[in-house]
């Protein structure tokens, strides 16, 4: 018997944040568990949109592959987010194709139950638009992060994306959530750079990275950090 709380899930995302207990109710009532193994693919590029997906444990990547086979990551997933929402939406193709880094858990929400909540009750479309336009805030954010900043920005960007409330004078401990490779693609530069960049800040005394593991010592300095 399935152990995850859906509903409490759900009711926690950006998309459903405004919806009632009622409204949570109806849309769990559309949703299922995918057990994934690492490796697995949730859709690939081209396929139809049957709903949208929220990754419980895990890491997902949206990615495609050019002509000559090489691979652009576009977004990492893990915890608590969700994607897939927009091309639902459009009722068009998937432009990309979604696997599994890891073993992971994930929900897929039936297009169906959405669009027939905004189809019986307007609120329930005011609602989804407030929790959209969270997600579009988001993804001009990231779009800005490529145009405006170095690649060491980017890669320190990353690094404290989840660390705005630490103090100066703690050291923190993260794990990088992919391998360098797939997180190198997804900031738009080469496994070179984001090695080089990690090697700098090393040197600098800013951090300390043994495997997966990065070990910030001067987040202030890390913030006020450029090449």
């Amino acid at each position: 018997m399935s152990t995850v709380k859906i509903p409490a899930i759900l009711a926690n995302i950006p998309l459903f944040r405004e919806m009632s207990p009622e409204e949570i109710e109806r849309i769990a009532a559309g949703t299922r568990e995918l057990h994934l193994a690492r490796g697995d693919v949730l859709f690939q590029r081209g396929d139809p949109s049957t709903g949208f997906y929220v990754v419980i444990h895990g890491q997902v990547k949206l990615a495609l592959t050019s002509p000559q086979g090489i691979e652009k990551v576009v977004e990492l997933f893990g915890p608590g987010q969700s994607f897939g929402e927009a091309v639902m939406f459009m009722g068009k193709p998937y432009p990309v194709y979604a696997q599994t880094l890891t073993d992971s858990l994930t929900l897929h929400i039936s297009k169906n139950v959405v669009l027939g909540g905004i189809d019986s009750d307007p609120a329930f479309c005011r609602k989804m638009l407030a929790g959209l336009s969270i997600r579009l805030h988001r993804l001009i954010h990231y779009v800005e992060s490529f145009s405006l900043r170095s690649s060491a920005q980017r890669v320190i960007g990353y690094l404290l994306q989840d660390l705005e409330e630490v103090q100066q004078g703690q050291d923190i401990q993260i794990s990088l959530p992919a391998n360098k490779n797939v997180i190198a693609s997804n900031l738009n530069i080469t496994p070179e750079t984001f090695s080089r960049i990690l090697h700098n800040l090393s040197d600098d005394g800013l951090i300390e990275v043994k495997g997966k593991d990065v070990l910030i010592k001067d987040i202030a300095r890390l913030r006020a950090y450029d090449e």
